[in-house]
């Protein structure tokens, strides 16, 4: 692929001001090759590109640390989703997620233009979506679309119970509007929106109903609340809520998070999480949890956190 470099055209130069900062890799743009054209006087590299807008448009992709599917899943890149394209190889591109800067490579074949997609109106709130032919249950469908997928929906049905999609329909109890929050117990829809995700199976780099890790757990549903999250546990750690002091009762929605693990309060004293140890995600008391945890960790519980 010819992307578009800094040393191309006018020629280009940068020069690094001082010695480079640091860096997290997971979201930075940086190989020992080609870095993102941001990055130029910030990071050494022999080229610099300017991302390629593209979208998701398959239900799903799997993101790799390395092009190949025998390669560590590291994230996933969900329907409707921005993916700015640094360079193509083979079946591979690499680049970074627009949602949430983080970096690797997924299948070409996953990916199209922004231009040749329309942008999306909607995401699915529900576990999953089915794509309609036609406005009604019983017609055939088309394509199942995972929670946190982004859709691009026009007018609704005559029946008012369906949007119309680019190829097919959707019902209306399956999506949102983008920039509009669910709220499904009071004030804080996270725990109900990861209690429709129980017995979903535990996957490693995984954010859809399909399967997903402890923290894609948590960004996912944050994002249906109008919380922009970081991927990781350490990240989410650094970047989410505020400390619950050590005397405070816990609440619903509450965070907590365990060396390497994070999970959500459904009540003051049971944690909804996505976990390795069940395979799946489950409910069941903190106090197991914790229990668990303190076979092999001095520090059980690193902190709990209340979004606001």
């Amino acid at each position: 692929m010819d992307m578009e470099t800094a040393d191309k055209g006018a020629h280009a130069k940068f020069v690094l001001t001082g010695p480079e900062g640091k860096f997290d890799p997971r979201t930075t743009a940086h190989r020992g090759d080609l870095a993102d054209i941001a990055l130029a006087g910030k990071m050494f590299a022999p080229h610099y590109a300017e991302s390629m807008p593209m979208r998701c448009s398959a239900p799903k992709a799997m993101l790799r640390k390395q092009p190949g599917k025998d390669h560590e899943a590291i994230s996933e890149l969900l329907h409707g989703e921005d993916f700015h394209v640094l360079d193509i190889a083979g079946d591979w591109a690499w680049g970074y997620c627009g949602h949430d800067n983080y970096v690797g490579y997924v299948p070409v074949h996953a990916l199209q233009h922004e231009k040749k997609t329309p942008e999306p109106t909607h995401l699915v709130f529900a576990r999953a979506a089915l794509i309609f032919i036609e406005p009604d249950y019983k017609s055939g469908v088309m394509k199942r679309l995972p929670m946190g997928a982004r859709i691009a929906c026009g007018e609704a049905s005559e029946c008012g119970n369906y949007l119309k999609t680019g190829k097919g329909y959707v019902h209306v109890r399956h999506v949102q509007p983008i920039g509009t929050k669910v709220v499904f117990d009071g004030s804080n829809g996270t725990a109900a929106l990861a209690e429709q995700l129980i017995g979903a199976p535990y996957l490693w780099g995984g954010r859809s109903g399909d399967g997903l890790d402890c923290s894609g757990l948590i960004q996912t549903i944050l994002t249906l609340t109008g919380v922009a999250a970081p991927r990781d546990t350490d990240q989410q750690l650094e970047a989410l809520g505020e400390d619950i002091a050590a005397d405070e009762e816990l609440r619903r929605g509450d965070l907590i998070f365990f060396p390497d693990h994070v999970g959500l309060m459904v009540d003051k004293e049971r944690i909804i999480h996505s976990t390795s140890h069940a395979m799946q995600v489950i409910i069941e008391p903190l106090a197991d949890t914790i229990a668990r945890f303190a076979k092999t960790a001095e520090q059980p519980i690193l902190a709990r956190k209340r979004l606001s």
